[in-house]
């Protein structure tokens, strides 16, 4: 009998983010991930072109965080704003890990190359009583299933 493999909620997961001990999100948004076809055709071909693979292109990853005392996200973003530090020293691999209903990891993206490029702190209102949520956008170089 084969066993059934039942699809992953979207709601168990976690985060890990090289030198960022940040531990818990709301919500993560993993982009969409593409390559730019190149139509090529040579003079003496059929009048059909041939497609190539041109630039792949990562969409940003999207954080969203309470917050809390911890502040190594606003200032791992602070890093890039203040141009103190090289792009590259900035830069962390990010891997979001799935879990099923027992909580065994089970499916995870690498974003390779993550570095700060937005940071939204939370709305305040005096008359509301939802959590706070920071958002933290993520320009990276790589996001691939592992």
């Amino acid at each position: 009998m084969v066993e059934r493999k039942d699809p992953l909620r979207n709601f168990r997961f976690r985060l890990e983010i090289d030198g960022i001990a940040q531990a818990g999100f709301s919500e993560v948004t993993v982009g969409a991930m593409s390559s730019d076809p190149i139509e090529y055709r040579e003079g003496d071909e059929r009048t059909t072109v041939r497609k190539l693979n041109g630039l792949n292109k990562y969409e940003n990853v999207t954080l969203k965080s309470g917050v809390t005392d911890s502040k190594e996200l606003p200032e791992w973003h602070q890093l890039i704003v203040d141009d103190a530090t090289p792009l590259d020293d900035a830069r962390r691999n990010v891997v979001i890990r799935m879990q099923d209903e027992a909580g065994v990891e089970t499916a995870a993206f690498e974003i390779i190359k993550a570095w700060p490029c937005k940071y939204d702190p939370s709305d305040l209102k005096a008359t509301g009583n939802e959590v706070a949520i920071d958002t933290l956008e993520l320009c990276n170089e790589g996001i691939k299933r592992i």
